[in-house]
């Protein structure tokens, strides 16, 4: 499984993402800069350049003609995807943690920290309405007044939001009245993320307590568990095989203290009806923060800390840089393996972002009970 890195970050990544194509791949980290890259080669696109601060979360629409990022400049901003243009800035009282748009692109939700003296919110935009951009004025805003919002996504037809707290806690809040209609709490700790199965009828969270669980959409029953020795940052589900694969490792103030081996950096492979681990996928010299898996499975990424830029592309791939930003440089075919094989990503602290290509083994492997 030979890997294809990404480096144009200067801090740790702190979230990847594909577009809903799997052709580009968005990147975001504790430094001011949104980078896309082409998924299939590694090349970097362009950069979106307007944020003083580090960026937490970022999101394409169906059709990936818009972007959205959340910082901790206090601000949620909206770019073209195409020209990098800024189209809308939305100010904020606190760092935005998460943010995403609805299934068909028009509403956007994100929430923010409680810090500084200010609570956690989920604000809904409406991007038809220019009036609610123009004024910085929600349609609609819920407080969340006991633990801070830590992940969320948009559930099954833009219907509700599903969002993981600090406390370990999980909410399903409508989109249409703010109400909460679910309250569960599986987890023990802080839920760090939550990803979406492709047909959006389940999804997992990664957790501090050491676990990833698998949920129903609709009900937010608990399925599955699948745990780990160290905290769990990431994880994801494969769109067209029954695999979960786990990013994480210990606490980041540790890492400097405990080698890679004991560290346990390595992205792990479960089943997902059976909870047992089949694989690891080692190279991060650091914690995992963030995995996903190509939209058709075909490949997977992962985000880490340490910036080494290492953008591959093919000889001959055409060297379109978007905002002014230079392409990166070419490598021979020969140096990795193509868009013939299949793959995930995957990034952390160490500031790589690698793209994972499956070796055929892989999807030859068949999973003894």
């Amino acid at each position: 499984m030979k890997p294809i890195l990404l480096q144009g970050h200067e801090r740790s990544i702190t979230q990847i993402k594909y577009n809903r194509e799997g052709d580009l791949l968005f990147t975001v980290a504790k430094d001011p800069i949104v980078n896309v890259w082409y998924s299939v080669n590694g090349e970097r696109l362009g950069t979106y350049m307007g944020h003083t601060g580090a960026v937490w979360c970022v999101d394409a629409d169906w059709d990936t003609k818009h972007v959205l990022t959340g910082s901790a400049d206090n601000s949620c901003r909206l770019w073209d995807c195409e020209t990098g243009k800024q189209l809308a800035l939305l100010k904020t009282n606190s760092a935005v943690r998460t943010c995403g748009f609805d299934f068909g692109g028009n509403i956007i939700m994100f929430s923010t920290d409680k810090q500084m003296g200010y609570q956690c919110f989920v604000s809904f935009f409406d991007l038809r309405d220019p009036s609610q951009i123009d004024s910085n004025e929600p349609y609609m805003k819920i407080p969340c007044n006991d633990s801070k919002i830590t992940s969320a996504v948009w559930g099954p037809l833009g219907e509700c939001v599903i969002a993981g707290h600090e406390s370990g806690e999980l909410n399903q809040y409508s989109a249409k009245s703010g109400e909460v209609l679910v309250n569960v709490k599986e987890h023990s700790r802080q839920i760090n993320d939550i990803q979406l199965s492709r047909d959006m009828t389940m999804f997992v969270t990664a957790s501090k307590d050491n676990t990833a669980k698998l949920f129903d959409s609709t009900t937010l029953e608990h399925q599955k568990t699948f745990r780990t020795e160290r905290p769990v940052n990431s994880a994801a589900l494969s769109p067209n095989y029954d695999h979960v694969v786990l990013g994480g490792g210990q606490e980041a103030m540790d890492v400097t203290t405990t080698s890679t081996r004991i560290g346990k950096f390595e992205a792990r492979f479960f089943h997902l009806a059976f909870e047992e681990e089949f694989g690891r996928v080692k190279g991060h010299f650091g914690p995992i923060n963030s995995v996903a898996f190509h939209p058709d499975g075909k490949r997977y990424g992962r985000i880490e800390e340490t910036e080494l830029w290492g953008g591959l592309g093919w000889r001959g791939s055409l060297p379109f840089a978007m905002c002014g930003c230079p392409a990166s440089p070419p490598t021979t075919a020969a140096d990795h393996p193509g868009p013939s094989l299949s793959s995930y990503s995957s990034g952390g602290e160490d500031g790589y972002v690698r793209i994972h290509y499956f070796d055929p083994q892989y999807f030859e492997f068949e999973f003894e009970a």
